[in-house]
């Protein structure tokens, strides 16, 4: 009787899962938890905030030209001052945070699912696939990528789509590097044997069994990645050969004010700090997702999470 008690006994409880247990992670780490903040807070701005203010971000009013900020004598939309056509900034900081952002999330899917895919190609096949796609990937990166960006867009016309086709190119290499590293040593595993030796092809090995492990790698490095694509396409929206007027991007905003530095700072000031914060925030949640997303560093959020669910 005792054996069967012992069976049957409520088994002990599990630890938590899903989103409680990611909440306590990002508990663990709260720059992690205040840079999803700030990135929700931004996307939500960025897809409605056009939305409250339509047309307002290319009124022009000579007559607030260069209106200081922390007024609401002209309304909210100059709450953060006017540029040199006298338009609110706070609209076109809205129109110009959907502008970056869609470009850098568009760019950083593009090249992480053609690099991934190129990766495990190349990782899995070696050989002359391999051969082939990493001294394609040498190539690109032995050019660095805002210069190849750079030459590229005077030839093309500069537009958002050319913009996104030539930063995609740009960071591709990073996505196949990693992916190969991994799947040339996934692929050596116990599992993968056993599905060789069950009859599996190649393609049923790639995608059930070598893909599934690689995704966090490739998830942590894109969200890393994001930061460095924003950057770049303000760059070269600050150059001058990305996206062009009317439409509206932090780089040219902070471009059309750095010439008005000395007698008004917001103009450049505020889409600066915008860039600043989202990469930083970027940066931040993609050190959480390393964290997070590797069992072997994974105790260390995990234990801080439940040392505060404690307190």
């Amino acid at each position: 009787m005792s054996s069967v008690s012992s069976s049957t006994a409520t088994p002990a409880p599990r630890r938590g899962v899903g989103i409680l247990r990611v909440a306590r992670m990002l508990a663990a780490d709260p720059f992690a938890l205040a840079a999803l903040c700030f990135l929700i807070v931004m996307v939500f701005a960025a897809t409605f905030g056009p939305m409250l203010m339509p047309e307002a971000s290319l009124l022009m009013n000579l007559e607030l030209r260069n209106t200081p900020p922390f007024s609401l004598e002209h309304g909210f939309a100059y709450f953060f001052g006017g540029d040199s056509l006298g338009r609110p900034i706070l609209p076109r900081l809205l129109v110009g945070a959907r502008t970056t952002l869609s470009i850098a999330v568009a760019v950083v899917i593009c090249s992480a699912v053609i690099g991934a895919t190129l990766g495990l190609v190349a990782g899995y096949y070696g050989r002359w696939p391999g051969t082939i796609i990493m001294r394609f990937a040498d190539v690109v990166m032995s050019f660095p990528s805002l210069l190849l960006a750079v030459i590229v867009l005077y030839v093309l016309e500069p537009r958002a789509a050319n913009v996104i086709i030539v930063l995609t190119i740009t960071r591709m290499p990073v996505f196949i590097r990693v992916t190969r590293a991994e799947v040339m040593e996934i692929k050596e595993r116990l599992f993968v044997e056993g599905a060789r030796a069950a009859g599996a092809s190649d393609l049923r090995i790639m995608i059930k069994h070598v893909m599934p492990v690689v995704l966090p790698t490739i998830f942590t490095v894109g969200s890393l990645d994001f930061a460095n694509v924003m950057l770049n396409e303000s760059s070269l929206s600050f150059l001058g050969i990305g996206v062009q007027p009317p439409d509206v991007t932090w780089g040219l905003m902070v471009a059309s004010g750095r010439n008005f530095l000395t007698s008004a700072w917001w103009l450049a000031f505020w889409p600066g700090l915008a860039i600043l914060l989202t990469a930083l925030s970027a940066n931040l949640l993609s050190n959480w997702l390393r964290l997070a997303m590797d069992p072997k560093l994974r105790w260390r959020l995990e234990r801080g999470g439940e040392e505060k669910a404690n307190d």
